[in-house]
């Protein structure tokens, strides 16, 4: 890296941290000079321009071209800040247009190091209109099933932010970035700077991860690898069950799995392997693991703490994790995790875990997002059920729970590709089951899925405490209840059924 701080890297230093040795080929667009002054006739423009080429060496705010990051070929633009503060003039508009056209012709996918302040004011409305010629060709891009990650770099605000930064499928972050809509100069005066910095954009669920420079290149290397292009890719495998004979609970291991800020991507046992918290697979410690023989056995096996939890799967399936994080409207719930991973063989996989909490709005527009991208950039998805329910709190109301899953649900209705399903632990009702895959669930043996609650059952019902237990029965909520009732496709980790009781 050259004698820059990372975030006020000049736009070729932020192209070669990530391209390296591969070397980068600039591209420029057409010729399509500007009248004198520009379109406004803004007294002194020209001048400002000139002295920004002769500061910079650059002859706008935007450089573009192709460029290999890792082994993956992609098309790379980056702000200059330097030239009139990254701001986006007619011509930024059509190095910008150009570099979309360019990813969109090549089947490329696009990578944005921004820096900008926004909207070049010397160009009145003809610079603003540039923000929609950005947010067409980025809709092409979407619908050409190409992949749009961005770097934002400090500063990334105003219109620049509101697309090509916030706009894109991934949203990466220097540490100490200020980013945000309203530029330092037009804030109100009193408010929270933290609420505009890459850290505070993180807390409320508007950029997927804060990644310090030298760990950009290998997280962005494994972001171009899980979201392609692909070609046709097989359904995500059933992960392995793991023994709750020696797991230990998992709270707190979500920072570890890269939920936090530093954390771009982790990495973990191969799949196959012993995972984290002390799980271990079924299969090494009792290849004929028992089935409960009733439905209140398989309720108290589900709501064991020793359960293997996500955190505890997703390691033993993922050799890498790649967090989506946040709901893009103000909101994180960390009791759902999502995002996209890589196998130990390479096959990148969407995922989307309940973590054993009752699910808050935010986590289903998480998890809607997480499933939508992967449908568009033709990526299977894996999800794990494991939630007493919805989230059902006045806060979780105010906040749209019903809309959230409903859109949870017309995600996986729509999805075109595969969709794979593991009941790992509790399925509580219509909040478990917006995450299930119709006709390609699967359960553990120490999992339940129930209309509701046996508790809450047995109350509607007008049922003593003391019959919850024969309510859970009469559910048929066991792991072989639900194969039995069609629900579910086979039950992991288990391999003689004893007879039921």
């Amino acid at each position: 890296m050259p004698d820059a701080t990372p975030a006020r890297a000049t736009a070729r230093e932020a192209i070669a941290l990530l391209t390296g040795a591969a070397g980068f080929t600039e591209h420029r667009p057409s010729p399509h000079p500007l009248p004198p002054d520009g379109p406004l006739g803004w007294a002194g423009y020209d001048a400002a321009r000139e002295r920004a080429s002769a500061r910079t060496g650059e002859e706008e705010s935007v450089v573009y071209g192709t460029g290999v990051v890792g082994d993956y070929p992609c098309v790379l633009l980056s702000f200059e800040f330097g030239f009139l503060g990254g701001s986006l003039g007619r011509q930024t508009g059509d190095r910008l247009a150009a570099a979309y056209e360019l990813a969109l012709t090549r089947r490329l996918p696009l990578l944005a190091l921004v820096a900008t302040g926004g909207s070049r004011m010397q160009e009145g409305m003809v610079a603003l209109t540039q923000l929609q010629r950005v947010a067409a060709a980025s809709v092409r891009l979407r619908a050409a099933g190409l992949p749009q990650i961005a770097v934002v770099r400090d500063p990334t605000t105003g219109g620049g932010w509101a697309t090509v930064g916030a706009g894109a499928d991934v949203v990466l972050a220097l540490p100490g970035a200020q980013v945000g809509f309203a530029g330092s100069r037009v804030r109100p005066p009193d408010a929270d700077p933290y609420a505009y910095s890459a850290e505070g954009q993180f807390a409320a669920g508007q950029v997927d991860a804060v990644v310090p420079a030298d760990e950009l290149p290998a997280t962005v290397t494994h972001w171009l690898r899980a979201l392609g292009p692909h070609e046709e890719l097989p359904a995500a495998p059933v992960p392995g069950a793991l023994s709750a004979a020696r797991a230990e609970p998992t709270a707190g291991a979500g920072m570890a799995a890269g939920a936090g800020p530093g954390s771009g991507a982790t990495t973990g046992p191969a799949a196959g392997t012993p995972s984290a918290a002390g799980a271990e697979s079924v299969a090494d410690r009792d290849p004929a693991a028992r089935l409960p023989e009733t439905g209140r056995e398989a309720v108290a096996r589900a709501r064991d703490p020793r359960r293997p939890r996500a955190e505890a799967y997703l390691a033993d399936y993922l050799a890498v994790r790649l967090p989506l994080h946040g709901d893009r409207s103000g909101s994180t719930d960390p009791g759902l995790l999502c995002g996209f991973g890589l196998r130990a063989d390479g096959q990148p996989v969407a995922y989307v875990a309940q973590c054993g909490t009752p699910t808050r709005p935010a986590g289903y527009r998480a998890a809607a997002r997480t499933i939508r991208l992967a449908d568009r950039l033709g990526v299977p998805v894996l999800t794990l059920v494991d939630t007493p329910g919805a989230a059902n709190d006045a806060e979780a109301e105010r906040a749209g729970a019903g809309a959230a899953i409903a859109d949870t649900f017309a995600a996986i209705a729509a999805a075109r590709v595969p969709v794979t399903t593991l009941v790992i632990g509790e399925g509580g009702s219509g909040g478990a089951l917006a995450l299930a895959a119709p006709g390609n669930t699967h359960v553990t043996v120490d999992s339940y899925f129930s209309v509701i609650a046996p508790e809450l059952a047995a109350a509607i019902l007008k049922r003593p405490p003391s019959e919850t237990g024969a309510t859970a029965d009469q559910l048929r909520v066991r792991p072989q209840d639900l194969v039995d009732l069609g629900f579910a496709r086979s039950i992991v980790g288990q391999t003689r059924l004893r007879p039921r009781s």
